[in-house]
């Protein structure tokens, strides 16, 4: 599944081609450092609290987070697609790194 078109296509859409792409983005990239809930990080990354819920519930329903937990308690993880797809990500996340 390494460079699947849909999937290239569903993360540039993700990140690159809607409003809050880069935030989407910023929380990938702080995911994959470590898991966190939603008020970690609204707070790692200066961001309000409601739009990181809005950006969480579009990265969960496209497959790119999982979670753990209840409630409160919520702990995101990057998910195994995304994992999976690493390769196609990173190139995105360069691609838009170098277009700052």
């Amino acid at each position: 599944m390494v460079n699947d078109p849909n999937t290239k296509r569903l993360m540039w859409f993700l990140f690159a081609g809607s409003r809050g792409g880069l935030s989407r983005l910023k929380i990938i990239t702080t995911l994959k450092e470590t898991p966190l809930n939603t008020n970690q990080l609204a707070k790692e990354l200066s961001l309000d609290y409601k739009a990181i819920q809005h950006h969480i519930k579009v990265l969960e329903k496209n497959n790119m987070i999982t979670k753990i937990g209840e409630k409160y308690g919520i702990t995101y993880f990057i998910s195994t697609f995304l994992e999976a797809n690493m390769e196609t990500f990173e190139e995105i996340e360069q691609k838009l790194d170098k277009s700052k």
